[in-house]
């Protein structure tokens, strides 16, 4: 069944000639419109993080060269809603975890996922060596074996 108990449903039909279902509201149960009972688009899925964990993630991020959250989306994969220093538990410890691995290596903390990069980025890193080089020298740049 659609919508809350109590609340009637009723196509309304337009200028256009469409229809769309709306609810009638009942005046013992209102029936707010545009609201919906099940779970809102774009909610984390688990407890939120710590304040403390996401002061650490943030130091550490800081640590790795980002000015913050926002900058290190690109490089870390962060989406929009992490960007925002919003992170669950699991996310904060996950990311948390990555960055004191590549603090204790001494590498970069992650790859760009693949999904991330360009097509040209794409072609360029399946491309061997030899023929990079050689078309670089072809148009003017010098090309040397680390």
């Amino acid at each position: 069944m659609l919508g809350r108990p109590g609340c009637r449903l009723m196509n309304v039909w337009d200028a256009f000639g469409s229809t769309t279902v709306v609810s009638a509201v009942n005046r013992a149960l209102p029936c707010p419109i545009g609201k919906t009972d099940s779970v809102a688009f774009g909610q984390q899925s688990g407890p939120q993080a710590s304040a403390k964990q996401v002061q650490e993630l943030l130091g550490l991020l800081k640590d790795a060269g980002h000015a913050g959250f926002r900058d290190a989306r690109g490089p870390m994969g962060f989406t929009q809603r992490q960007a925002a220093g919003k992170f669950t538990r699991d996310e904060a410890a996950e990311f948390i975890g990555q960055l004191q691995d590549a603090e204790f290596n001494g590498s970069t903390p992650t790859a760009v996922p693949a999904w991330r990069v360009s097509a040209q980025e794409q072609m360029i890193q399946h491309m061997p060596a030899g023929l990079l080089a050689t078309e670089l020298r072809r148009r003017g740049w010098s090309a040397t074996e680390p």
